[in-house]
């Protein structure tokens, strides 16, 4: 028997269809297989039966044929208690100036030193944007995004970066966070969050000026931080003293959110904002994403998964081997299109 937990939360399209004919592979060899997974559309895929969790309590295993599968309605309905209309909430955008600018952004490996995990890299972001970052793993996204939060990898070598028409080199995540960055990292247990603390020291973590008139830590203002963001982001707990480690998933990237948005960000980084979490808990953060950009903030999604892409973003860029492919409207691209430039050598970047 093989049990995998999330086994292509961190793979791209190509990688998991490798993976699921691995585990079909195993099946005709008379393997048995458990498969935990968010991703409705392997599981109808690959399942011939269905468990639905919630809340630590089976709601129900039904039979499912790939060949004519459980239509994923159903799954969600039993994920989340209801009906969901759709898989993005309804979103007018409303766009202004460029206020964030690359600018031939160089940045080498912290070991390799002739490997370039930023290549020259270039792209804008509009106030009230929702930009994707599409690639293979490996491609170049996170490193790219990490390097321009307080050059906290790699090695940088040149480039800039320009914020509402003045120029910024943070050096470090504090003078990051000064200029207005803020980053949601892709491992939230590991790089985002300390599992020990309470959602109400998360919350303000990152920005304990704001709770600290004269150098003393206000507790009142602490906990009028931690309620504000737990009622705006609505995230699942009894008190805001409990611990992050009892959170589920999806309650626990609220409250990562919750931390950066107390630092008062211009733009938002948001690196595999929905991974690991369920349908429904996916539905929410595109709302406070939306939200986010609807108030002008500039926000930039990294993403393996490129239906979602291709449903909460205004602009995708494509990142191959360090270096920025292209760029296309979400309206006008398609999967097939983002995977052509995913997978290009040279760069076509408009």
């Amino acid at each position: 028997m093989l049990i995998l937990d999330e086994p292509t939360a961190a793979l791209n399209e190509r990688d998991s269809e490798h993976l699921l004919e691995l585990i079909r592979r195993f099946k005709s060899q008379g393997m048995t297989c458990i498969m935990i997974s968010h991703k409705l559309n392997e599981l109808v895929d690959i399942a011939d039966t269905i468990t639905i969790l919630r809340d630590g309590k089976t709601i129900e295993t039904m039979a499912n044929d790939p060949a004519a599968p459980v239509a994923e309605d159903r799954l969600i309905r039993g994920m989340v208690g209801r009906p969901l209309g759709s898989r993005f909430p309804e979103h007018t955008p409303n766009h202004g100036e460029v206020f964030f600018e690359v600018r031939d952004w160089v940045v080498r490996h912290p070991v390799v030193s002739d490997r370039l995990v930023c290549d020259h890299s270039s792209f804008s972001i509009r106030r009230g944007e929702i930009v994707g970052f599409a690639g293979l793993m490996g491609a170049g996204r996170t490193e790219l995004a990490r390097s321009l939060f307080g050059r906290s990898y790699g090695v940088w070598e040149s480039g800039s970066m320009v914020l509402d028409g003045r120029e910024i080199a943070p050096r470090s995540v504090r003078q990051a966070i000064d200029a207005g960055l803020a980053y949601v990292t892709e491992d939230r247990k590991m790089l985002g969050l300390n599992l020990l603390d309470t959602v109400r020291r998360t919350v303000v973590s990152a920005n304990l000026a704001g709770i600290a008139p004269r150098g003393v830590l206000d507790l009142d203002e602490e906990y009028a931080a931690a309620e504000k963001y737990r009622r705006e982001l609505r995230v699942k707990t009894p008190t805001v003293d409990e611990g992050v480690s009892k959170l589920s998933g999806g309650n626990q990237q609220k409250v990562v959110v919750g931390k950066w948005l107390f630092t008062g960000p211009e733009l938002l980084i948001l690196d595999e904002p929905t991974r690991g979490i369920d349908v429904g808990a996916k539905y929410e953060m595109y709302g406070i994403i939306n939200a986010l950009a609807d108030s002008g903030k500039g926000v930039m999604v990294i993403s393996s998964e490129l239906p979602e892409l291709l449903g909460l973003c205004d602009r995708i860029y494509t990142v191959s081997r360090g270096r920025i492919t292209g760029v296309e409207k979400a309206s006008e691209a398609t999967q097939e299109s983002l995977m052509k430039l995913m997978t290009m050598t040279t760069s076509s970047a408009a």
